[in-house]
């Protein structure tokens, strides 16, 4: 039996039918086909399915799809505003939170969830923020400065 389901993604509409047990990152990447959220390790330890619905950082390996019905869901694709990075996207780009890149879209959203809460984050509280991510390649030193680089670039000073 299949449930029907109505979402907002990234500013589009969807109504789909889907089984009770999908999880949303299944829904978001097999039925949708927006790739750029990861599935890690299906147990919420990575954060790499990491993203916002009704604009709080949510892990979508541990939420149904049929639980997101009638939700505003944000994916990395949905981050950028047409051909403009979003300052945490350029971020990671300009200060070299990258490596391997699979963390990258959890790492973002979760950033993007704790600037909202918080625009003015000290070292130590982004370090806190991002503690759910799991990142195996960068050693977190120039995650932390993407993420001061996009709250400045957002207009909002840093505090040591």
């Amino acid at each position: 039996m299949e449930i029907k389901i109505s979402v907002n993604v990234n500013g589009k509409d969807y109504v789909r039918e889907v089984e009770p047990r999908t999880l949303l990152v299944h829904f978001l990447r097999d039925t949708l086909r927006l790739t750029g959220t990861h599935i890690g390790c299906d147990t919420s330890s990575c954060g790499a399915c990491t993203i916002h619905v009704d604009g709080i950082a949510v892990k979508s390996c541990t939420m149904l799809a049929v639980q997101a019905d009638g939700s505003s869901i944000t994916t990395i694709e949905g981050l950028a505003q047409g051909a403009e990075l979003h300052p945490l996207q350029e971020g990671f780009k300009e200060c070299h939170g990258l490596q391997c890149g699979f963390c990258t879209p959890g790492m973002i959203m979760t950033a993007a969830d704790l600037l909202a809460k918080n625009p003015c984050p000290s070292e130590s509280e982004i370090r806190h923020g991002l503690e759910g991510n799991f990142c195996r390649c960068t050693g977190y030193h120039n995650i932390v400065k993407a993420v001061q680089y996009a709250a400045e670039k957002m207009g909002n000073e840093v505090s040591a």
